[in-house]
This record gives structure tokens, C-alpha cells and sequence, in this order.
């Protein structure tokens, strides 16, 4: 026993009491805000078990986190972010006993491992999964629908729509569990993203200038965040990149690729996911509201320009046809009246558009105005995306169509048809009727309208894109707390 007399010092008083003290006062003074750290700090302070450390010391799970830390270098992260050379010291100090001082005494080196260490292991783990960042946090409060009187909360637009999985109680504790149960390595593993574009850009990012540098980091961020249901691939489907002002469509040995028109930058296209349903062939254009308040009514009064545009005023309560020249700029402005524009030629949606379930009224449609698609920036619309091939798109939807479908898809579009059938019923003068009004798309075809300013082309070659939003910007500062 003489030989372990000298271990007999307040520096090697292990106190189970005075480590909970300090991590508690660790919880307390480094609180980041981060969903992770409140649950850390909630475990804690309610008298969790101590997690990492015990009297024998620190086992090999911190080593194996700490592997996974070491590494962090190559998503373009700060170690000191995850404590990284922090915990290197304080567990050398526990490995060698070298507690001395203030600051190094064993219950504050054991204190600050036990903390260090999960809120490491949480951070990494949690973003890796989840992302780093809550595009439904930051992207739904850029804009604002109007100017706010002063007194009055800000009402933001919504900009992102598309469910992603968030992290909550049930997820902080199963990974805490996954630390009690020595399989550390295992949950860091399954915690990295799937999709393999992550893996070419986290390559890209070695060779990268500074100025590549933080593109490359916040398109891996995107590829972070998991859809609670995921873009289901296995039939056909649409994606739409609003920076790269493209669309993809994919369907077992089909393919399809155009160019289209997305939202100005004041009247953003949103980012969402959803399912298309159905499309109309000659469709009327009901004006939205602002459209209406900010470019229409000062046209009161005006019939040559109702009549030009073929536009239509009716009251929304009686359905009543007004006349132009008796309606006045207030009347348009105060929503009590409707604004329609007739199908067919000139209109503004074109000759037909693609509906799916939102909460933006938008939608993918052709449009009147195709000197759109010889722009190299095409981020001119009031949130819809306008497409290039409408007819290749309607096409491509349909299931197995045949050609006298295609045909009357096409006759009804002015388009000149390509059966006998088609070409003798345009002959025809007595057929002045279109054949097609509107078509189910069956099954429904799954759409992700988003975006990326570095993503493969339509040849399959990863290029970079125009931060047409800002979006990059708004990401990278969300991030950069992690980054070098």
C-alpha cells in the first residue's frame, strides 16, 4: 500500500458530486442555443448517469470518437468545434494520472471529458444526419409578405416546404443510449449522409481554392437533410434545380431534360416536394391577388388593355362579368373581384400546365413568352416554372399513352399532328373543337423542386451555378461557426 501513498492527494479525490457541479456549470456557460446542447444540458442537470468516464478512468469509446473527430478536417470543420484537441490533452492527462493545479485537478479533467465528449459525439453525430444547419428555420425567415407596421410581429414568406427529418427528444436520447451501449463507432457510421454526390464533393473540397471552398461546403449541407419520405425513384420523377434554371426527368430507360423560367428573386419559386396530379390543356389564368394589386389595377378603366390581354373581371361573391371601363383602381384592390385570363394563344401560362398539391399556387406550365429560354438567366417569373419542352413534359407524364392520345394532346396545343387520324381531323373544317381540356396523370409523378448551385448536368458532368437566391450565403453563415 505504500506504493500508492502518494495517490492519496485532493488532486487524485475523486468526487462523483464535484464532476456533476462542473459539467453542470460547463452546460450552463456554453450553451450554443442548438437543440443538442439544451438536451445535453436538460440530461445533465436532471442527474444523468455519467457516460464516458468512470473511477477506472476513460475507455477505448472515446478513442473512437474521437477517430471520427479527427476527420472533420475534411468537411471543411473546425476541430475546435468538437473539442477535439482538448479532449486529446485532458485524456492524456487522465492516461498518465498527471493531475495537478487548479484547472487539472481529477474531477475537473473528468468533468470536462464527460462533457466534451458527448456534446462532440451529439454535434457530430446530429448534423451529420440532420445537417448542421434548419433550412426550415432560415430560409422561412428571409422574406416578409409585406412591410410591418411598427408594433406589429414580422409575417415571413414561406420559402422552404420541403418535411425533412428534424431531431427531437426520442433521437438525443437513443444516441445517448448508443454511448452507455459501447456501440459508438456503429451509430457514428449509420449517422453519415447516403446520397453518393456527398462523397464527390467532400473529394472536390481537398483540391478546392479558398474561394471553392465554402460553395462546395454548403451544397454538402443540403445533401445532409433527409426527406421523411425521400423522392421515391423508383418509377418516374422530376427534379428541378432552380439555380442551373433546369429540369430532369427520370423514369426507368426514359429521360428528359429542358431548360425553364423560376422565380425572380423578389418572388422567389419555392423549394418543396410534392406529387404531380393532373394537367390542363388551354388553362385559364386566375391572376394571383398581388399580381392583380401591383400590376393590374392600375389599368383600371382601361378596356383596350382587358381587352388586349384578354383579361376578365368578375365578382368573386355573384360571379358577375364586369365591364372594364366601370371598374376603378380601388374596386381591383380590394380583392372583392377576380381577374381571369382566357385560355388558348397569348395566354400568359401557355397551352397547358402541370398541377400538384402546394400552399404557393405554383406550378409548372408552358408559357407565351419563349424568348425566356434564350437567356442564360431565366429568374423571371412570380414563383411558377415555366418549361421549355411542355409537350415533351405531358408526354413523358402520361402512362403508356398512344399515339391518337398524343395526337389529340397535340391538336388541342396547336401543335401539328403526326397520325393519319390527327392530320384528316385538322383537315376537316367541321372540327373546330379541342380534343383534350385536361388529363390524369396516373400514377401520380413524385416532383422535388430544389436547389444547388454545384449539381450534375443534364450530361451528367458536376457543375457549378449562379447563387441565384443567395442561398449559399444564407447557409454558410448559419455554418460557419463550424468551419476553419
Amino acid at each position: 500500500m505504500e506504493a500508492f501513498s502518494d495517490l492519496k492527494t485532493p488532486a487524485f479525490d475523486l468526487s462523483s458530486r464535484r464532476i456533476r457541479e462542473n459539467i453542470v456549470a460547463m452546460c450552463v456557460s456554453n450553451d450554443s442555443g442548438r437543440a443538442e446542447d439544451k438536451y445535453i444540458r436538460s440530461y445533465y442537470q436532471n442527474g444523468g448517469v455519467f457516460l464516458w468516464i468512470d473511477r477506472y478512468g476513460v475507455d477505448e469509446r472515446a478513442d473512437t470518437l474521437l477517430a471520427f473527430l479527427r476527420t472533420v478536417d475534411d468537411i471543411g470543420f473546425s476541430r475546435g468545434m468538437f473539442f477535439v484537441d482538448d479532449m486529446e490533452r485532458d485524456l492524456k492527462l487522465i492516461r498518465n494520472l498527471d493531475f495537478n493545479g487548479t484547472d487539472n485537478n481529477i474531477n475537473k479533467v473528468m468533468a470536462r471529458l464527460e462533457y466534451c465528449l458527448t456534446v462532440a459525439f451529439m454535434r457530430y453525430s446530429t448534423g451529420h444526419y440532420f445537417g448542421f444547419v434548419n433550412p426550415m428555420y432560415i430560409f422561412n425567415r428571409l422574406d416578409t409578405i409585406a412591410d410591418t407596421p411598427a408594433g406589429r410581429p414580422v409575417v415571413y414568406k414561406r420559402l422552404f416546404d420541403i418535411d425533412i427529418l428534424r431531431p427531437g427528444k426520442e433521437y438525443f436520447a437513443a444516441a445517448l443510449r448508443h454511448i452507455y451501449n459501447d456501440s459508438v463507432g456503429e451509430f457514428l457510421q449509420r449517422s453519415q449522409p447516403e446520397d453518393t454526390l456527398y462523397y464527390v464533393l467532400k473529394r472536390k473540397l481537398k483540391t478546392a481554392t479558398e474561394a471553392e471552398r465554402m460553395k462546395i461546403v454548403c451544397n454538402m449541407e443540403r445533401l445532409r437533410w433527409r426527406e421523411v419520405n425521400g423522392l421515391d425513384t423508383t418509377g418516374k420523377y422530376i427534379v428541378v434545380n432552380i439555380p442551373a434554371f433546369h429540369l430532369y426527368a427520370f423514369g426507368g430507360s426514359e429521360s428528359l431534360d429542358m431548360m425553364v423560367g423560376c422565380g425572380a428573386r423578389k418572388t422567389k419559386t419555392p423549394l418543396l416536394s410534392s406529387e404531380i396530379e393532373r394537367m390542363e390543356v388551354n388553362p385559364i389564368w386566375n391572376i394571383p391577388v398581388s399580381i392583380i394589386k401591383n400590376e393590374v389595377a392600375h389599368h383600371a378603366g382601361d378596356a383596350d388593355y382587358f381587352e388586349r390581354n384578354r383579361y376578365n373581371i368578375i365578382e368573386r361573391e355573384s360571379g358577375d362579368l364586369l365591364d372594364p371601363e366601370e371598374v376603378t383602381v380601388e374596386m381591383l384592390k380590394s380583392g372583392r373581384y377576380r381577374v381571369a385570363q382566357e385560355g388558348g394563344e397569348g395566354n400568359s401560362m401557355g397551352r397547358i400546365v402541370f398541377r400538384f398539391p402546394n400552399q404557393f399556387s405554383v406550378f409548372l406550365h408552358d408559357t407565351s413568352s419563349r424568348s425566356v429560354f434564350s437567356r442564360a438567366v431565366r429568374s423571371v417569373s412570380h414563383g411558377c416554372v415555366r418549361v421549355q419542352k411542355p409537350f415533351d413534359l405531358a408526354a413523358f407524364l402520361l402512362d403508356e399513352p398512344d399515339e391518337w392520345l398524343l395526337d389529340k394532346l397535340r391538336i388541342s396545343m396547336d401543335i401539328k399532328p403526326e397520325t393519319e387520324r390527327g392530320i384528316k381531323y385538322i383537315k376537316n373544317p367541321d372540327n373546330k373543337t379541342k380534343l383534350v381540356s385536361g388529363l390524369k396523370v396516373q400514377p401520380r409523378v413524385p416532383l422535388l423542386i430544389t436547389y444547388y448551385t454545384i449539381y450534375p448536368n443534364e450530361k451528367g458532368v458536376l457543375s457549378t451555378y449562379p447563387d441565384i437566391y443567395g442561398y449559399d450565403d444564407v447557409i454558410g453563415a448559419a455554418i460557419k461557426p463550424f468551419m476553419k
